[in-house]
């Protein structure tokens, strides 16, 4: 629901008045308003340039908004800086559209980096985890359905291997809130599904609420609760999947043609 105060109604993130300009007087996005519920997979839509990526890389502060406010866990995001907002990025995981791995670590290495904002740089250096985060590294690839490749190098998997490998290493930040970027952009159809049940079910598990920014409007309507659309850095529609009409499409990505 939008249009709420700043964490009204137990909002995992509200945000208010979110503007970002790349180009002086040229917004990508235009005065956002939206609250994400502490449960729960929220679907972006949208065509292309339309904010979409921008939107969710402003939320953990990737890209730095022009103006207005992003509160979570009881702090702004966009007045942070320094070790508060390393402390505040640590909560947010973020699964990458390209994976964002180590190509020449191994699963495990690439999996416990998602720890690297709780220890000590030297003895991520050294790969000197603690031994629960360890432990918890491989339960969490058991989970993704890699606990016997702990031990290979990230290279050597297959891309939706590699996409389950980034959920696990974003779950490893035992985040409160999980973002990804067009997860299943570089997937085949069947692999697409399988990454976004994963991503369904484990963030159910954990208890943590999603927000997925996606281009395929079929997958959007499967898998997500919740479906914000988005034309020219506004969000045009906030609604169920059901109501997801050709009507409403059209007001997302504009023209008719491509409906047929």
């Amino acid at each position: 629901m939008t249009g709420a105060a700043p964490g009204a109604n137990g909002a995992a993130l509200s945000i208010r008045k979110l503007v970002k300009e790349y180009v002086p007087g040229k917004p990508v996005l235009s005065g956002i308003d939206l609250d994400i519920a502490p449960r729960g997979l929220t679907g972006i839509i949208g065509a292309s340039g339309t904010g979409k990526s921008t939107l969710v890389r402003c939320i953990n502060r990737l890209v730095a908004p022009t103006s207005g406010e992003i509160h979570f866990e009881g702090a702004d995001l966009v007045g942070l800086s320094g070790e508060r907002l390393q402390h505040a990025r640590r909560r947010i995981g973020m699964v990458f559209q390209e994976y964002n791995l180590v190509e020449r670590l191994t699963v495990m290495e690439n999996v416990l980096s998602g720890r690297l904002g709780y220890v000590p740089a030297w003895k991520a250096w050294l790969r000197r985890y603690p031994p629960e985060d360890i432990a918890s590294a491989f339960g969490l690839l058991d989970q993704v359905g890699l606990g016997t490749f702990a031990n290979q190098r990230a290279d050597s998997l297959s891309g939706g291997q590699r996409q389950r490998v980034g959920i696990a290493r974003a779950l490893m930040q035992r985040p409160s809130l999980l973002l990804a970027d067009e997860p299943t952009s570089s997937l085949d159809p069947r692999t697409s599904v399988e990454i976004m049940s994963l991503i369904r079910d484990l963030a159910r598990h954990h208890g943590i609420p999603v927000l997925v920014n996606m281009h395929d409007v079929e997958l959007a309507k499967r898998f997500a609760e919740r479906i914000v659309g988005m034309s020219g850095g506004r969000i045009v529609f906030d609604g169920p999947p059901e109501a997801l009409d050709d009507e409403v499409l059209t007001r997302i990505y504009g023209g008719k043609g491509w409906l047929s």
